[in-house]
């Protein structure tokens, strides 16, 4: 494996302070360089070599700049304001301005340090020209005006980079809040999915059990007694259980990605229901389907909802009251495809003789069963399609659920 050598950096105070020295040796060596020979109206050895501490200051500031670039702005600034209010030689003094100017707009806050630049570079060029005033000879002035152009170019590019970091640092946080969104969708699809797995999979459990269980039941009363009817119950487990299977087959075929028809088949509909009431019936409910209007075709995810709602309330009466009478109840305007199931609840008294005995066996396991998550599993499937349910005891006796599921798109995701 090939490792490539890490290009050697040194730490940013270390940068500055080699930047300070630099620029101190060339604002000196630069000045008495480019002085030398000439009669200067006040050499740098004037006022107790004044002119050496103030190019020497204002270059080896610059070693604090990103810490404090205003402190080492000003101080560059001030420098420059006396050295050439007393008439310094010109020369290369300005450089460690030009880079204080440069900091303070690149490491800035924006809008501040530009006016802290704007405000000192015209504090600057009034007194530099007014200080060029009787400049000999003329032409010289011409330095001035390159001292005040080039702050402004340096400030300009200060700013430049500032924008530009600004710039790169949004995108960085729009590209991490970008990618945070996408793996909040992605899990979100994931818990979706898997709520509605586990829906498909309550309800198809749940509603072959119970029917399994009473037919069961049934054929453990009656074995000895009337075999025929053991033996039609015995076919309606083995159907029912068959059916199961093949519906549990397809949600994980789905799951594995398969390509077979497993994982193609249908979900249930309502074009199922005689079938779904056909096995209420088998299972000892008496069942009565009224109002069944759905005449035109539903949009799939309503369709499959409303089976699964009839499904899991035909099981919970079977599960809990028995065999009962329950009237079912659909109505499909041109928005809503109203749900409606009732039970009369259990058909006798406790003690009354008349009962079948398998009857009062799963009459008595309402009030002894746990509840489950079947009245949720609908709820959650009617609010996903934007409607809505309602369920509870009746005054009288009985369980109602009622639901009411939109047939046209109102934002929900149908």
């Amino acid at each position: 494996m090939e490792h490539r050598a890490a290009p050697l950096r040194l730490p940013a105070p270390a940068q500055d302070v080699l930047l300070a020295l630099f620029v101190t040796v060339m604002q000196v060596q630069g000045t008495m360089i480019r002085n030398a020979g000439e009669v200067v109206q006040r050499p740098l050895s004037d006022l107790g070599y004044l002119g050496y501490a103030l190019l020497i200051a204002s270059g080896l500031v610059i070693a604090g700049r990103r810490r404090w670039p205003v402190p080492v702005f000003v101080t560059t600034a001030l420098a420059s304001l006396v050295y050439y209010g007393v008439d310094f030689p010109d020369g290369p003094g300005w450089l460690g301005l030009f880079v204080a100017l440069y900091t303070l707009a690149a490491y800035g806050d924006g809008r501040r340090s530009l006016m802290i630049t704007g405000v000192g570079v015209t504090v600057l060029t009034v007194v530099w020209l007014a200080a060029a005033a009787d400049i000999e000879p003329r032409a010289a002035v011409g330095w001035v005006f390159f001292r005040i152009g080039v702050s402004v170019m340096s400030v300009t590019l200060g700013e430049s980079v500032r924008s530009r970091r600004v710039i790169a640092a949004e995108a960085q946080e729009r590209a991490e809040l970008a990618e945070r969104t996408r793996e909040e969708e992605a899990r979100a699809r994931v818990d979706a999915e898997r709520l509605r797995i586990a829906r498909e999979v309550h309800d198809t459990v749940a509603h072959a059990i119970a029917i399994i269980n009473v037919q069961a039941g049934v054929t453990a009363h009656v074995l000895g007694k009337r075999p025929e009817v053991a033996q039609e119950a015995l076919r309606t487990i083995e159907q029912t259980s068959s059916r199961a299977l093949g519906e549990m087959r397809a949600i994980l075929g789905v799951l594995r990605g398969d390509d077979g028809d497993s994982a193609r088949a249908p979900y249930p509909g309502l074009g199922q229901i005689d079938e779904l009431t056909a096995k209420a019936s088998e299972a000892g409910l008496d069942l009565k389907l009224e109002e069944v209007s759905p005449a035109a075709p539903v949009p799939s995810a309503v369709d499959s909802a409303a089976y699964r709602i009839l499904q899991e309330s035909i099981t919970n009466v079977i599960r809990h009251v028995g065999p009962t009478r329950v009237t079912v109840a659909l109505k499909a305007g041109s928005e809503v495809l109203e749900i409606r199931v009732t039970d009369e609840g259990r058909p006798a008294a406790p003690g009354d003789d008349r009962a079948d005995p398998p009857a009062r066996q799963l009459a008595g396991t309402r009030a002894a069963a746990e509840p489950g998550r079947g009245i949720l599993g609908m709820r959650e499937r009617c609010l996903l399609l934007g409607g809505q349910l309602d369920a509870g005891p009746l005054p009288g006796g009985g369980f109602e659920v009622r639901a009411r599921l939109p047939l046209v798109s109102n934002g929900s995701r149908i």
